[in-house]
């Protein structure tokens, strides 16, 4: 069974005992109930309007913070005397799906 859910702005398709990155959860935050826009089970597909009736998605949090990698960003332009550089690195938590009903 898969489903597709809305965490923190962004679309996941998960499956049970999954886990996944995802944007940083408010701090102490210890389980979460997902509800599922599409559900795939088999050959049958249900299609939310704009969420499944009766399908619920229990997740835990595994680890609530993981540091993603580091991303350099460069500005440069030649002969100008022009030479910024940026660093980022983006936080996230790790959840594991518990079950999809």
């Amino acid at each position: 069974m898969k489903a597709v859910v809305k965490i923190g702005g962004k679309q996941h398709i998960v499956t049970e005992n999954e886990t996944l990155l995802v944007d940083l959860l408010p701090e102490g935050t210890k389980e979460l109930t997902l509800d599922a826009m599409l559900v795939v089970d088999g050959d049958k597909t249900t299609i939310g309007t704009p969420t499944v009736d009766g399908v619920a998605i229990k997740a835990e949090v595994v680890e609530p913070l993981v540091k993603g990698d580091k991303l350099r960003v460069i500005r440069y332009k030649s002969k100008k005397r022009v030479h910024t550089e940026i660093g980022h690195r983006q936080k996230y938590s790790k959840i594991k799906i518990a079950s999809i009903k």
